[in-house]
């Protein structure tokens, strides 16, 4: 028996391949949307992929269910609550998944979502482990507000919360503390907000350091679990949905997307944003209207996704070709490769952006209009400048209005990628009116 993870470090998401050696079969749990890493592990251990279990519908990345169900025949397991679009065998408390030595018994987990479940791992008579999906995570468990106006089932955050203190303890302490915790997520992920850099624990572990399996009061834990969550991006409701009925297979839908030559880009239709992946610098010294910079490295899926609603279209550009294919894949990770009204790799602009005199801003910061668009619980961590104005990044160009012009405007964030971006939202909305300024990485200098 052999237990795989798969991390994709830009959405922080662990997906699991179980491997029986003596049947050379194989079953997926949480598989991210690219199936290549599957189908590599497969071929290296001679393996066939038989089945495939969702944990829950995933709001923060396109899971691969249903095109591992239609290019293999693997068996789609889920629970009956999510109540599927896609051809699936239901999997709840008592079901079990029997194959060579090993065993897959589902319990039903509510909390992060009513129709979460947890899976243990039996190898030969003894639980050995259990992939947590979005419930346990490695020093914290999930949050309980994201269903509340998505999926088959909506429930509100106190009820979620209640139900999250009962699975913990009811289904998850139970087990034995030897149990390997495999979860869905790692640190950086938004489905949490305390979680540990590792990658795996134990259940003795977790009991002794866990906040959440820690002894409280129902009442305590809600309020603890509820206050401090981060912010909800905007396309996780979106792939809820789309992950209960279920993506079309990667290859095919990265193909529609519409390529433009260099002589297209004189059509670009108005009024509509451009994400420019390419590094700050190269951005800054040209671009094209409307544009805004999200680059390719930092977690890009996640910031694009924040920014851009799922019924808005937009135009996607790069560096060069390679890069372009490269960040039209990540864009298809969270189900937005439908969105891009049309890809090209662009290196031009007519549009340059002013570059902060650094030593004149220390001098004078009372000069600028500084803004903060880090998350309420970074400015709350770590104050930088006492008079800023504070509006979070997923929030910047519906309140850009807010931003007063009567002096240069100062972007910031707490390392640079954010503020790249948040500079060349304004920078399109205020630039009649107001010259506007990247604090960049500098912002660790205050």
């Amino acid at each position: 028996m052999k237990i795989e993870q798969f991390e994709d470090k830009s959405l922080s998401h662990y997906a699991y391949a179980i491997l029986s050696d003596c049947e050379k079969q194989v079953v997926l749990i949480d598989p991210a949307r690219d199936i290549a890493p599957y189908l590599d592990f497969a071929k290296a251990n001679e393996a066939k992929i038989i089945g495939v279990i969702e944990t829950h519908p995933h709001a923060d990345f396109v899971s691969s269910h249903l095109e591992l169900h239609q290019n293999l025949g693997a068996t789609i397991y889920c629970s009956k609550l999510v109540d599927a679009a896609y051809p699936h065998q239901t999997f709840d408390d008592g079901d079990v998944i029997a194959f060579g030595k090993i065993k897959l018994k589902a319990i039903n987990t509510p909390g992060h979502s009513p129709d979460s479940i947890s899976v243990i791992l039996e190898h030969e008579g003894k639980d050995h482990a259990v992939f947590t999906g979005d419930t346990l995570f490695i020093g914290d468990c999930g949050r309980p507000d994201l269903r509340e106006n998505a999926g088959n089932i909506t429930a509100k955050r106190e009820e979620l919360a209640a139900q999250m203190y009962r699975s913990l303890r009811e289904k998850l302490m139970v087990l034995a503390d030897d149990v390997l915790v495999y979860p869905a997520h790692g640190a950086g992920t938004l489905c949490g907000k305390a979680l540990s850099d590792a990658n795996s624990s134990t259940i003795y572990a977790e009991k002794q350091s866990n906040w959440s399996l820690q002894k409280m009061t129902e009442e305590q834990f809600v309020k603890a679990l509820i206050e401090d969550q981060p912010f909800v991006p905007k396309y996780f409701s979106f792939d809820v949905g789309l992950n209960k009925k279920g993506a079309p297979g990667l290859a095919s839908s990265i193909q529609k997307v519409q390529l433009l030559k260099p002589e297209d880009l004189i059509n670009l239709e108005e009024n509509t944003v451009i994400i420019d992946t390419r590094p700050a610098s190269q951005f800054k010294s040209g671009h094209l209207p409307y544009s805004i910079n999200l680059m390719e490295n930092g977690k890009f899926e996640t910031w694009l996704g924040s920014i851009i609603s799922p019924e808005e279209k937009f135009y996607l550009t790069a560096e060069n070709e390679t890069v372009l294919q490269k960040m039209i894949k990540r864009t298809a990770k969270i189900g937005y490769e439908t969105l891009i009204k049309a890809a090209f790799v662009s290196n031009f602009g007519a549009i340059k952006t002013a570059l902060l005199d650094i030593e004149n801003f220390k001098k004078e910061t009372s000069n600028y209009q500084i803004v903060d668009i880090r998350n309420p619980n970074e400015v709350a961590e770590h104050p930088i400048f006492q008079n800023s104005l504070k509006i979070p990044l997923p929030e910047l160009r519906e309140r850009a209005n807010e931003i007063p012009t009567e002096k240069p405007i100062v972007v910031h964030c707490a390392g640079g990628y954010r503020s790249a971006a948040g500079s060349s939202i304004l920078e399109n909305q205020l630039a009649q009116n107001v010259t506007v300024y990247d604090l960049g990485n500098a912002v660790n200098e205050f």
